[in-house]
């Protein structure tokens, strides 16, 4: 058969080429591309690394924040609840001073007035003994005819009103 006598013939030199283009491949693609290719895996794989850490820092950064803020705005309202409770109080006080204020006011205008009212009702207690005092009079004078004296008249009704 002549294709099996051909293939000792050709046999070494497709061989040599095989070994030939499998080493310039080897060393091309082996030596040349393949550390490219490694040193950018390792690049990417390190600069992946290096922001999963700074994320993580940030994280925890935010975290520290976040609490600082919430230590700060819970003294913040405890100031708001004591300012608040400071002003209601302020405002308590203020308001009895002035209702007490008020009620000294009213007191005063109380006393006057019964002051004025007690007056008053002297004065017209003695005007209703003066006038009953001439009534009295005159009318034991039209009745009797006798004639009373006003101190008389007087003490007479002083006498019937008070008892």
């Amino acid at each position: 058969m002549p294709q099996i006598e051909q293939v000792a013939a050709t046999f070494a030199s497709q061989l040599f080429w095989v070994l030939l283009t499998f080493g310039l491949a080897f060393a091309i693609i082996g030596r040349g591309m393949v550390p490219k290719v490694q040193s950018t895996m390792d690049a990417r794989d390190n600069q992946v690394a290096a922001d999963l850490k700074a994320a993580e820092a940030a994280r925890a950064q935010a975290d520290a924040d976040e609490e600082t803020w919430r230590a700060e705005e819970n003294a913040a309202r405890a100031a708001a609840r004591e300012k608040l409770a400071a002003a209601q109080a302020d405002a308590a006080k203020a308001s009895e001073a002035t209702l007490a204020a008020s009620d000294a006011q009213h007191q005063a205008r109380v006393a006057e007035a019964e002051a004025a009212i007690a007056a008053a009702s002297q004065a017209a207690t003695g005007e209703i003994e003066t006038v009953a005092a001439d009534l009295a009079r005159d009318i034991v004078q039209r009745l009797s005819g006798a004639d009373v004296t006003d101190s008389e008249a007087q003490s007479a009704v002083k006498a019937v009103l008070h008892g």
